[in-house]
């Protein structure tokens, strides 16, 4: 079946092709409708709203790793272990919807940063979906919902004020950040993967240019790219639109 079936069975959908900027086109109308919808909410209404988008997120995730073992990627725990940049969000969800004070904080500032940063560039430069699958697959269309939610998300903590994000934000977010990145390279170490992309080089994307500086370090420099400029972006953009008025 089409719609199930491994990468490279039938012709896959190429990045900037007119069928990717469909996807795109439709993502961002769905995005649109669900901020127009719900621009108003108080924080209890989003905090509702982020409750469901995290159960959504968990329940594609977990459908997308059993597509994965099912059709014989068990061999590849890259295709099925939830350990990169744009996985975190499930469990920063998790912690914006049940948890308290610092830790909720975390959550927040996470959803929002790493929410608008991965889940735009995603939509943009779907690296992991286009060259590989059908744009009709369940792979590309989990992904596109995913990276969905997470742009809606992070605009949506924007523009009803649930979150009046700050500078020293930064260190919430870097801190997640490094502590997944550590954590990916230790098991990236034991099965030989490249979980958040901190071990080996991606090519055809701009983690290989970063690898090609100088590979032996690697791991750190993507792990400092990935911690400071995107937070360093997004905080510089919403402080020009939202806050400096």
């Amino acid at each position: 079946m089409r719609f199930f079936s491994k990468s490279g069975a039938f012709t896959s959908y190429e990045m900037y092709s007119i069928t990717h900027f469909i996807l795109l086109a439709a993502c961002a109308i769905l995005i649109a409708a669900a901020l127009f919808l719900s621009r108003h909410f108080d924080k209890k209404a989003v905090l509702k709203t982020i409750l469901i988008c995290t159960a959504l997120l968990w329940i594609f995730e977990a459908t997308k790793i059993i597509f994965n073992l099912c059709i014989g990627n068990a061999k590849n725990p890259n295709t099925y272990i939830p350990l990169y940049y744009c996985s975190i969000p499930l469990y920063c969800g998790i912690l914006s919807s049940f948890a308290k004070g610092k830790a909720k904080r975390i959550g927040d500032v996470f959803l929002t940063v790493g929410g608008l940063s991965g889940g735009i560039i995603y939509l943009l430069f779907p690296s992991t979906t286009a060259g590989m699958y059908p744009a009709f697959h369940f792979i590309t269309i989990q992904s596109f919902i995913h990276h969905s939610i997470m742009t809606y998300l992070g605009f949506l903590l924007i523009i009803t004020n649930y979150i009046n994000l700050k500078f020293s934000d930064i260190s919430y977010y870097s801190s997640t950040v490094i502590v997944f990145s550590i954590l990916a390279y230790i098991v990236n170490l034991f099965l030989d993967t490249n979980l958040m992309f901190v071990s080996k080089d991606f090519p055809g994307t701009f983690i290989s240019l970063i690898y090609k500086i100088c590979p032996p370090m690697f791991p750190v420099l993507i792990t400092v790219i990935q911690a400071f400029p995107p937070f360093l972006i997004i905080y510089r953009i919403i402080k020009k639109i939202f806050y400096d008025k």
